[in-house]
């Protein structure tokens, strides 16, 4: 079985200053077998990391389109933000990927995809993340849930790590799998498992974003 935490950040988003090797270590740490590097607006983390890890390594990004972010995982390069949802998914579905919803209905998260996007795209979205650890309200992952079982949509959870300790924070037990249609298959089996992160850990990533603009 894997336990996979479907939604980790690296040193390659702006708000997150993780290395690789960290993140590999905490997840030999934790029993973490298979991750999905999910940075905001770039692949290129998660593509090194597939060559560096010894586990399993989706290949995700988080994408911010104009009505908030949508996650694209198994992609093979890097979609520009800015677009508009259907044309992202379009985007996604060109590479052969997979659709995923992160931290629906997140009502502290700018970010988050509004319920009426939401339900207008519902037939498109192939996962939602019904468990986020960085939600700080249980109501929003109750929420995420219910909605994807209603419309038979497959589960999944993430620990949204921007800091090492984080990984592990949720995942999801699953069966292996080998590719993009094994991966559907395998998570509809799976089992959720979360908890919370303590909401400070916040901070790390607004000081994540304000050093690296400095960088820049």
């Amino acid at each position: 079985m894997l336990k996979a935490d479907l939604h980790i950040h690296t040193e390659y988003s702006m708000d997150c200053n993780t290395p690789l090797e960290k993140i590999i270590d905490r997840c030999l740490e934790t029993g973490i077998n298979c991750i999905a590097i999910s940075d905001h607006g770039t692949t290129e983390g998660a593509l090194k990391m597939q060559q560096l890890a010894p586990f399993r390594v989706i290949v995700a990004e988080e994408i911010l389109t104009l009505d908030g972010e949508i996650m694209g995982l198994f992609l093979k390069e890097n979609i520009a933000g800015g677009l508009s949802v259907e044309q992202t998914i379009a985007q996604i579905r060109a590479q052969g990927g997979i659709v995923g919803i992160p931290h629906p209905f997140d009502i502290f998260r700018p970010s988050a995809l509004g319920e009426k996007i939401v339900a207008e795209i519902v037939a498109q979205i192939d996962v939602m993340e019904v468990f986020n650890s960085r939600c700080p309200l249980l109501r929003s992952s109750s929420k995420a849930l219910a909605f994807a079982e209603k419309h038979g949509i497959n589960q999944s959870a993430g620990s949204d790590a921007h800091t090492p300790g984080e990984i592990g924070n949720a995942y999801v037990e699953m069966p292996e799998f080998n590719g993009r249609d094994d991966f559907l298959q395998a998570l509809a089996q799976g089992k959720v498992f979360g908890r919370r992160t303590n909401p400070l850990t916040h901070f790390s990533s607004a000081w994540a974003k304000l050093t690296n603009r400095s960088r820049k």
